[in-house]
């Protein structure tokens, strides 16, 4: 199966900087990708929505903060979580920052392990199905880092969209979703997928998780969940 990692997107011009953070992400298991630019940053996103973006304050075309808004403005990306990267510490820049829309700030020089640190806590908070932690439910364990899932100790056989399907359903238990959110959540918005597409996925999930698949319910004219109830 095809590794499922999360995608990070360095905003940032300045290289040694660059190829820190790439170094300490990719050791985690993490996808980097750096872009010098707001611009760039912008054409990336539209391309490949990342999972969580690093974003430097003074960049060379505008100031990271209007990027900042301009995600924030976007109905289809305000929900990207962003940790700004700048040499400003006083305290109106970090509230600036933190005001438009921030999830958090981080000063230069920065140690790369509390980078690292605080964008798992951050993707915990505000992504969990990208976070990495194990996830349960019943006899069901899914390990993010191998990318593997377990049912009794014992490794399954399953697809990799079955598999990004049942790590977001556990990362929100007890909680419908419509065909066109998992659609948006799971395959993301560059993906055009039949909303009945979904169905066939379901399907096919319940049938690798076996005796489990009483895990996956159906809500009669909205959508899925997953619940242990």
């Amino acid at each position: 199966m095809a590794s499922d990692k999360t995608t990070v997107l360095i905003v940032e011009d300045e290289p040694a900087i660059v190829e820190l953070v790439t170094f300490s992400l990719r050791e985690a298991g993490w996808n980097c990708c750096a872009v010098q630019s707001c611009s760039e940053a912008w054409d990336f996103i539209q391309t490949k929505t990342p999972q969580l973006i690093l974003l430097d304050w003074m960049l060379p075309d505008q100031t990271g903060l209007r990027l900042l808004a301009r995600i924030r403005s976007d109905r289809q990306f305000n929900e990207i979580p962003v940790i700004m990267l700048t040499a400003k510490s006083m305290e109106e820049d970090k509230l600036a920052g933190l005001n438009s829309g921030a999830d958090d700030y981080v000063t230069k020089p920065f140690s790369p392990r509390e980078l690292l640190a605080r964008a798992k806590a951050l993707l915990r908070r505000k992504s969990p199905e990208h976070a990495q932690a194990t996830m349960r439910a019943a006899n069901v364990m899914l390990d993010p880092v191998s990318c593997t899932v377990l049912m009794d100790e014992q490794k399954i056989d399953i697809g990799h969209a079955e598999y990004k399907l049942l790590k977001f359903l556990l990362a929100h238990p007890e909680r419908v979703f419509s065909r066109s959110q998992l659609l948006d959540k799971v395959w993301g918005d560059h993906v055009v997928i039949e909303e009945r597409t979904v169905d066939v996925h379901v399907l096919r999930l319940r049938k690798a998780l076996k005796e489990a698949e009483h895990l996956i319910k159906t809500v009669r004219s909205v959508g899925y969940m997953l619940s242990e109830k």
